[in-house]
């Protein structure tokens, strides 16, 4: 049996085209056929369990030339311990990145209809949604949070 060269590339188009299908997200992002506007990830844990936080620095953003006033950009690290949770919260005024140095946490994201696994290494960027996080591991999870937050003693995640 002979292939030609416009078979061979309809048969690879039609293969990429079911790869994309039923490809996983990237490195800790919701994949997209399971992005939702609503109804995603319901409310978790209600109260952090246990996670440290520090304060790395924070600059008061009305001092600044972006002059937001009573904003604060801060940096924190959090380690998050063997099956500690992040209470849900909100980003929908407080964009924030997050890194994570070390460990495996899953995020359950109102946008999201499936857990979003993030690993060493992966950056989530938060804006427009609620979520909460869970370590479902043996080791603790080290994150390193950077937000744009009003209230200089707001300990939201």
């Amino acid at each position: 049996m002979t292939f030609s060269l416009s078979t061979s590339l309809i048969a690879l188009s039609m293969a990429g085209v079911m790869l994309v299908n039923v490809a996983p997200a990237g490195a800790g992002e919701c994949p997209t056929n399971k992005v939702v506007s609503s109804d995603g990830q319901k409310p978790g844990a209600t109260a952090h369990k246990g996670v440290q936080e520090k304060l790395l620095g924070q600059i008061d953003l009305s001092k600044e030339k972006v002059l937001l006033a009573d904003h604060h950009l801060r940096m924190r690290r959090l380690v998050v311990a063997p099956g500690g949770e992040v209470a849900w919260h909100s980003h929908d005024d407080r964009p924030a990145l997050i890194y994570i140095v070390s460990g495996t946490i899953s995020e359950y994201a109102s946008t999201c209809s499936v857990p979003i696994i993030h690993k060493s290494g992966d950056l989530s960027i938060e804006s427009h949604l609620s979520h909460w996080w869970k370590n479902a591991s043996s080791k603790p999870v080290v994150l390193l949070s950077a937000d744009i937050a009003t209230d200089v003693n707001d300990h939201n995640m």
